[in-house]
């Protein structure tokens, strides 16, 4: 309400009211005005406006439209006084409702790139924005850029390339997993097969915690190094991830309560009763082929069009 509507004493004592009102209505945003609409049908609702309103045009002409209104509510029984105090309320809690609803969405506009160390991250970070082969070292901190999806929209999203060290990551992951309108999870394909374990505590621990969850951002899990001749398909990532985490929440469950629900911020993973699928996520889950380097590494393109379709369709 703060951010929404600043009417204050001084407009009522400086000026007539209903210019003042009129030139505040002019400021606010189309929330505000929707709220108004919606109180003044209630009103129209609440009341017969045949018995209960009897001001005519004499009343606009014959004297200030304040004291009319004033004189007139003052007539009028208790079911319109009823009426204007509902529609008040109603105002009040369309503008909290709506402002931070729409607030809410339109903060939440990064996307995270996670994943362990050596994931190709970093690259990934460098091709989405530069579209060229960029080398690259260890990151020891976030990095972020405005990216511009390929979309007919053309959205804009802010990129965060987020360190794979543990001891990195947490704090970073912690600032900005409320304003994650994505998670861009890239997993090495060439050394899967070592790396899966980590990986899935990585996940869980993503898809355990209570904001995550409430928000439930796109995940987009990034299968990279699929020029290696090595590298794992997505699908079998996908297979193998499954059978870990399901494996990772057995082992954890006696931390969880009987019920879901966040118990000490976390949540219960997938359905309880089934072995875990990512189809049991609350979010939309897709698995991607992708290759930062490319099959002829500093001079050739990267093999990124799956990635960028997933962002273009944020």
């Amino acid at each position: 309400m703060d951010d929404k509507i600043h009417l204050d004493l001084e407009d009522f004592s400086s000026e007539p009211f209903l210019e003042s009102f009129i030139k505040q209505i002019q400021k606010e945003e189309a929330v505000f005005l929707i709220g108004i609409f919606v109180a003044l049908l209630l009103v129209i609702l609440t009341v017969d406006m045949d018995d209960k309103i009897h001001l005519d045009l004499e009343d606009f002409s014959s004297e200030p439209f304040l004291d009319s209104f004033i004189k007139q509510i003052q007539k009028e029984e208790a079911v319109f006084l009823i009426g204007i105090f509902v529609a008040l309320l109603l105002v009040i809690l369309t503008v909290v409702f709506f402002g931070n609803f729409w607030g809410s969405s339109k903060a939440r506009n990064a996307v995270l790139l996670l994943g362990l160390c050596d994931s190709g991250k970093t690259l990934l970070f460098t091709r989405l924005l530069l579209g060229k082969f960029v080398r690259t070292q260890m990151s020891i901190t976030e990095s972020s850029a405005t990216y511009k999806s390929k979309s007919d929209r053309g959205s804009s999203w802010t990129l965060i390339d987020v360190p794979g060290h543990e001891s990195l990551r947490v704090q970073i992951v912690e600032k900005y997993k409320a304003v994650a309108r994505a998670v861009v999870f890239v997993v090495d394909s060439s050394v899967f097969q070592k790396d899966v374990r980590d990986v899935a505590e990585f996940l869980y621990s993503i898809f355990t915690d209570s904001i995550v969850a409430k928000n439930a951002p796109a995940l987009v899990i990034a299968c990279n190094k699929q020029d290696v001749s090595m590298a794992k398909s997505g699908k079998l990532i996908q297979q193998q991830l499954e059978k870990e985490l399901n494996t990772l929440r057995l082992t954890r469950s006696a931390a969880l309560s009987a019920q879901d629900g966040p118990v000490g911020g976390s949540v219960y993973l997938g359905k309880r009763g089934k072995d875990f699928e990512f189809s049991q996520l609350p979010c939309r889950v897709e698995f991607i082929e992708c290759s930062a380097r490319g099959s002829k590494a500093e001079d050739g393109d990267a093999d990124i069009d799956a990635l960028e379709k997933s962002l273009a369709r944020l």
